[in-house]
């Protein structure tokens, strides 16, 4: 794939031995990227990197061609929407939004005020907005100065979760209108999921994996990601071999992936979970090795012995 934003061997190095990167990525005009990884995995700090807020020990950052490595953060044209949002209270929706625009700057907060569904909100004071319209005036103060590349940093982690899910789908939807490369840091993989074209999980300041939500999750390339992205038992020994591993292989299957049946792996149900048109029964095995059936709701009753066999396994 062929780069807008390129990231190229990219690497920070701190005083206690802690470094993160080198870590390489081009990202498609107009695509979104998800950086997807535990806390102090260092996908904040390849945020700052990108934005120029770190400087880098090694490696360059190229927008369109321009190496803009050494670059001030106020010159790149970047966009980037933080956790907290940073708006000022002290100033209404409008100042908030042309905050730092010269020129121009009435019609371009009325056009990305427009863009995120605020309209008319130009003279509202920031505590009189929810915490859902808080992020989309932080939104549009990113976009208004027409940035290259928008940068998000956790951006939806203080809105609850009913709030959560609607404000991330307008959001994609926000960022696809406009048509902007976005890098977008997230812990929370269904949010990953929901708003990344691709998806580039980092671990201990190493790059993982990149690809394509379903390729995460259907082809991880080892067990951190396997794990990681999304629900997964591991299997070794006798149970991975009665769920057809070769050889004393390492086996992991996702809980849909695993069925009630005549045979296969034995084990005993010890708990369900209720979650409406579906439960998760966990099962333990007779090596007392416990793992996770996602299944009907009456599939099975807890203290009965069963028989699981997998649909689909992945082999590491």
């Amino acid at each position: 794939m062929s780069g807008f934003l390129r990231i190229q061997a990219i690497e920070k190095r701190w005083r206690d031995g802690v470094t993160v990167g080198p870590i390489s990525l081009d990202i498609a005009q107009g695509e979104i990227l998800s950086l997807l990884g535990p806390s102090g995995s260092g996908k904040t700090t390849m945020l700052r990197l990108l934005a120029g807020f770190e400087s880098a020990d090694g490696g360059r950052v190229a927008v369109a061609g321009e190496d803009v490595t050494a670059v001030p953060p106020a010159q790149r044209r970047f966009g980037m929407v933080f956790q907290h949002y940073a708006l000022f209270p002290h100033l209404d929706v409008g100042e908030n939004v042309g905050f730092g625009l010269q020129g121009r700057a009435n019609q371009k907060v009325s056009e990305a005020l427009a863009l995120v569904d605020l309209a008319g909100y130009e003279k509202r004071k920031v505590h009189e907005l929810s915490g859902g319209q808080q992020q989309r005036v932080a939104l549009a103060r990113a976009l208004a100065p027409e940035p290259r590349v928008l940068l998000l940093d956790e951006p939806l982690s203080n809105l609850d979760p009913a709030l959560r899910e609607r404000t991330r789908h307008e959001l994609r939807e926000v960022i696809k209108r406009v048509g902007i490369t976005t890098v977008f840091v997230t812990h929370e993989q269904e949010e990953a999921f929901d708003l990344g074209d691709r998806i580039a999980v980092i671990n201990q300041g190493r790059l993982e994996q990149v690809g394509a939500p379903d390729e995460l999750y259907e082809h991880p390339v080892n067990l951190f990601v396997a794990t990681f992205v999304g629900r997964a038992n591991v299997f070794r020994g006798k149970a991975a071999r009665a769920l057809g591993a070769n050889g004393n292989g390492v086996l992991v299957v996702r809980p849909e992936r695993l069925r009630f049946a005549g045979a296969g792996l034995p084990g005993v149900v010890r708990e369900r979970r209720y979650i409406g048109a579906a439960a998760f029964f966990v099962v333990e095995d007779d090596e007392h090795e416990r793992f996770e059936v996602l299944a009907e709701p009456d599939a099975a009753k807890v203290g009965e012995r069963v028989y699981v066999e997998a649909t689909r396994v992945i082999a590491l």
